[in-house]
């Protein structure tokens, strides 16, 4: 798997990054969508560097001007409802892309920290032969996006796979690199330093679901 870490130098991501996380702007649920949508429009940019292009002559209103677009449709998905700001950041670039949504959950069975990852809710396009980006803010663990992907990829290969993720930790790149095939990109904006004991992100910046769009019942 190829990993990018886009954060390593210094920039506005880095700014925006610090303020998803401090507990005195994080209660701001509109100001914590924007970052996130900020943060996906980054990405994207830094994302679309990868793409393949193809070379085209544009009509301009004196004259023809040779230059280049992306060669394959892109098609958008991602994981709800945590994933849907940082959807919208993507989409803000790739405004001509086809979109998918996916919902997968951590099912705890007694209440502890053992879960499943349960993967009901599915609609996207045909994605066969096309540069398909997953997105979703927080890879803990890694389960929910290797169960998204493997749902979504059991009969259509897309030409490319890219995972953006906003804060990854290290076991869950690893269950990654372990389970998804070699060429599958995956772009991340912040890695920090591991899972507790719940498997939830350290330092990390708490439920993005919940900080975006409320508590959940």
């Amino acid at each position: 798997m190829h990993i990018h870490y886009i954060s390593e130098k210094n920039s506005i991501l880095n700014h925006f990054l610090s303020q998803l996380r401090d507990i005195t702007i994080q209660k701001d649920s509109m100001r914590f969508r924007k970052n996130i949508e900020r943060i996906g429009e980054i990405m994207a940019y830094e994302l679309s560097k990868t793409l393949e292009y193809k070379n085209v002559a544009v009509q301009t209103p004196l004259g023809i001007k040779h230059t280049t677009t992306i060669a394959e449709p892109v098609v958008l998905c991602s994981i709800l409802r945590a994933g849907l700001a940082l959807h919208q950041g993507f989409m803000n670039f790739f405004d001509d892309a086809e979109n998918g949504f996916v919902s997968a959950y951590r099912h705890h069975y007694d209440n502890d920290d053992k879960f499943e990852i349960l993967v009901e809710y599915q609609a996207a396009p045909s994605f066969e032969g096309k540069n398909l980006i997953l997105v979703d803010p927080m890879l803990a663990t890694g389960q929910s996006l290797v169960a998204v992907l493997h749902k979504l990829h059991l009969e259509q290969k897309p030409k490319e796979i890219h995972i953006a993720v906003v804060i990854a930790a290290p076991e869950g790149i690893a269950f990654l690199e372990e389970n998804l095939p070699s060429n599958c990109h995956l772009w991340v904006a912040a890695l920090d330093e591991k899972l507790n004991e719940h498997n939830y992100i350290v330092p990390g910046l708490g439920d993005a679901g919940d900080l975006a769009y409320g508590n959940k019942l």
